[in-house]
């Protein structure tokens, strides 16, 4: 270690790296899950990869798996289910990989909400939120093109979507789907042009945008829940080694056992039940991933409406399909701007979080935001809830046409007054009178002490 010490003089930077403090919160633990999970992936897609065929080439299936005996099938496809039946820990490795993802998005997706809610955003980490933006939006393409390689009937459906909606913008919706597609949907180069996306590129802008990520919450300070001895120039905690080093790394070794867990005992998405992909045919019910169900929601909730403009035709699935999720992260990606503009004028910089009762309005719009993203993944399974409860499709969906507009606005209200209640309880805490006893002393003066109950 001298050798390296005398030559790049890291020892310093060690020793400081060494000794930087932690919050010791459970919620900063958020994005550690999330960073567990992305390992997981990158360790089970590289086993993966080694078995999977990259080509929609129709062969004939003669793999173990009797009921698909004899049927023309995608090499893709074969390969799947090869992986499946026939490769050792093959079906440990496939579901261990589809669980890691979701449970990937899903901490993501709740750590950006623990950083919305607290103000985590704000001067002088606006950087770092857009950082953040980008890394869910590539999560999610990670996350679709993933979910569409074994070209299944299921998969099949979701990328016809997909297909559609690229399809439907404006001007250009034909020439990006023939670009990215290959031509008209289906082609036969769709499955190995999916693949390079998922597996090449990005997986490299993912982790170069995770460095960056990392790097930029390194050089800042954390910030930090408001308590005893805490404040806007210091961080309260655990020192990087050996608290933060040893709490993570058992962090990880549990967020790797549930996803073995899971992988070995909980089925998930069952290629062989749902069979190959054919393109005259839909599977029912067709539900893809929770992290794109609320753009199928949507896609399901808005009316068969079309407009023209300009002697052109904009087709129904742009406006919930491509519009409106486009305006959702356009608003996620700016709001620090916005908030600081046009609502707080705050420009100071923060090391101390909110609570969310401490800004009402910020919260009160992100449980509507929040909400309106729930009744559109439910939207998603519209068939499905429509079995279950035993009413007609149209009804259900007329339901939550409803609920998406009319529960978002009862949980803003709710929430505004819930976290204004709050704040008024703790000033009435805080004016009220306190009570006062003095004690006789020996000299014949008064002197203040606690009163007893």
């Amino acid at each position: 270690m001298l050798w390296f010490d005398e030559r790049l003089g890291v020892a310093q930077w060690a020793r400081s790296g060494l000794r930087k403090i932690f919050p010791d919160h459970w919620s900063f633990l958020l994005g550690e899950v999330a960073l567990f999970c992305l390992v997981t992936l990158m360790l089970t897609g590289v086993f993966l990869t080694l078995f999977y065929v990259p080509d929609a080439t129709p062969v004939t299936y003669d793999g173990p798996y009797l009921p698909l005996q004899g049927h023309e099938v995608s090499a893709a496809y074969r390969s799947v289910l090869d992986i499946s039946f026939s490769v050792q820990a093959g079906m440990v490795m496939r579901q261990v990989h589809h669980w890691a993802a979701l449970i990937f998005v899903a901490a993501i997706v709740v750590h950006m909400l623990r950083v919305f809610f607290t103000g985590a955003f704000r001067k002088p980490r606006e950087i770092n939120w857009l950082v953040g933006i980008g890394l869910i939006t590539l999560a999610l393409a990670m996350g679709v093109t993933g979910y569409s390689l074994p070209d299944d009937l299921l998969s099949g459906t979701g990328v016809r979507i997909l297909y559609s909606v690229a399809l439907s913008i404006p001007f250009i919706g034909p020439y990006l789907a023939f670009l990215i597609f290959g031509g008209e949907f289906p082609t036969a180069t769709i499955v190995s042009r999916l693949f390079v996306f998922h597996v090449m590129l990005l997986p490299a802008l993912l982790l170069g945008g995770v460095a960056v990520h990392l790097a930029i919450l390194w050089r800042q300070k954390h910030t930090q829940f408001p308590g005893p001895g805490r404040t806007e120039h210091n961080v309260v905690g655990k020192a990087f080694w050996p608290s933060q080093v040893f709490k993570s790394f058992g962090l990880m070794l549990l967020t790797a056992a549930l996803l073995a867990l899971m992988g070995g005992l909980v089925q998930i998405n069952p290629v062989w039940t749902y069979g190959p992909f054919i393109p005259t045919t839909v599977s029912a019910p067709a539900q893809p991933d929770w992290y794109i169900g609320w753009v199928d929601g949507a896609l399901r909730l808005f009316p068969p409406i079309e407009f023209t403009a300009l002697g052109v035709t904009i087709p129904s699935p742009f406006i919930p399909g491509v519009l409106l999720p486009g305006i959702a992260f356009g608003v996620l990606t700016l709001w620090p701007f916005v908030e600081r503009r046009f609502l707080t004028h705050d420009d100071a910089a923060h090391e101390l979080l909110d609570r969310p009762r401490d800004n009402a309005l910020r919260t009160s719009l992100g449980v509507a935001a929040v909400l309106v993203f729930v009744i559109a993944t439910l939207a998603g399974g519209n068939d499905v809830a429509a079995v279950i409860l035993d009413v007609e499709v149209e009804t259900m969906t007329n339901v939550l046409r409803v609920a998406i507009f009319a529960v978002p606005l009862l949980g803003f209200l709710v929430t505004w007054r819930i976290c204004h209640e709050l704040r008024r309880e703790e000033r009435e805490v805080g004016e009220a009178p306190r009570r006062v006893v003095l004690r006789r002393t020996p000299e014949g003066g008064f002197e203040e002490v606690e009163p007893t109950e």
